[in-house]
């Protein structure tokens, strides 16, 4: 049996702590795993090196822990990443000084698919401009009692395609099976069409109704739905993207949009965030286009969970049995 080391924490540090809503969540169990905590709301790129000193503990959400912080810390024993993906800390330089980095996963999946779900069901039934036509007053000038300005769809019956189905991917077929949808789930772009039930990405791509991409973004799913796979998409189609923004090639999303080679797409994410205001998707022309500000994690549900995730890493490395290492 290996030998488990136990480890004594007495310094910790929170570096963003407003990046998770803390107003809301009950944070008391996270701040007794140690004797004593710093807490900071943010914190900016020229302030990190300060107050990580002295500290043998580091939580951040997206603050970025490079290998020049972590060289100028022997004493640091563990790095808690806020969130699944760790590319805000330099794994390597972690990973040479013996400092063991944790990851949360897993803790909002409902949020998550219900966000999709939501996306999804705007398009269908285009809410967005038949709240904006009832603000305008285009309901109290109609000869009839409805107005039916814009398309409405059903989804039951459509095909509800699905690349990466992981724990998220999974939730939202579950949902989009109770619709009457029909999951198509993706094989991996380029890869053998396996394991059995996947379908492979190119038909994926052509007989979607709806896309949802639910994988993670690396060198290469990076821009995987780029002009040449847009093209291959129904022009009657919805993309949902609830991952990473980065999947999904901007300037080509635009143009699909705005020539109709796409009926319409959802986001919660984009490639930088948050967004310069010249944003290619920014723009006022881009027709049936909804954004949200990468909130589909957000639920008071799945932010306490995590939260609760987190401190359970704690008290496993103190244990001396580490989970959810990178």
């Amino acid at each position: 049996m290996p030998t488990t080391i136990k480890h004594t924490l007495s310094r910790g540090v929170v570096l963003d702590a407003a990046s998770l809503g803390p107003q809301d969540l009950n944070l008391e169990p996270l701040l007794s795993t140690l004797p004593n905590w710093q807490v900071f709301d943010a914190t900016t790129p020229d302030a990190v090196m300060a107050r990580v000193a002295g500290n043998e503990l580091i939580i951040t959400n997206k603050v970025v822990i490079n290998a020049d912080i972590i060289a100028a810390n022997p004493q640091l024993k563990l790095i808690c990443v806020a969130a699944t993906g760790t590319n805000n800390v330099d794994l390597k330089a972690a990973k040479a000084q013996g400092i063991t980095v944790c990851n949360v996963v897993n803790y909002g999946p409902n949020s998550v698919a219900q966000h999709a779900l939501m996306l999804m069901l705007n398009l269908a039934t285009n809410a967005q401009r038949y709240g904006a036509s009832v603000r305008n007053g285009d309901w109290s000038r109609s000869p009839f009692f409805c107005l039916l300005d814009h398309p409405i769809i059903e989804l039951a019956g459509k095909n509800l395609g699905i690349i990466g189905y992981g724990v998220l991917g999974q939730q939202l077929a579950q949902l989009g099976r109770a619709l009457g949808m029909k999951p198509l789930i993706s094989a991996r772009p380029g890869q053998p069409v396996t394991p059995a039930g996947r379908v492979s990405f190119e038909q994926v791509l052509a007989q979607s109704d709806v896309l949802s991409l639910h994988c993670p973004l690396t060198p290469a799913t990076e821009k995987m739905i780029d002009s040449q796979a847009l093209a291959q998409m129904k022009s009657s189609a919805f993309l949902i993207n609830c991952a990473r923004g980065g999947l999904i090639d901007e300037p080509a999303l635009a143009t699909a949009l705005r020539t109709g080679k796409l009926a319409g797409a959802g986001l919660d994410v984009l490639s930088q965030e948050p967004p310069p205001e010249d944003h290619p998707l920014l723009a006022a022309d881009i027709p049936n286009l909804l954004l949200t500000p990468h909130t589909a994690w957000a639920s008071r549900e799945a932010r306490q969970n995590l939260v609760d995730i987190m401190t359970n890493n704690i008290a496993c490395f103190i244990a001396g049995t580490p989970q959810n290492c990178v």
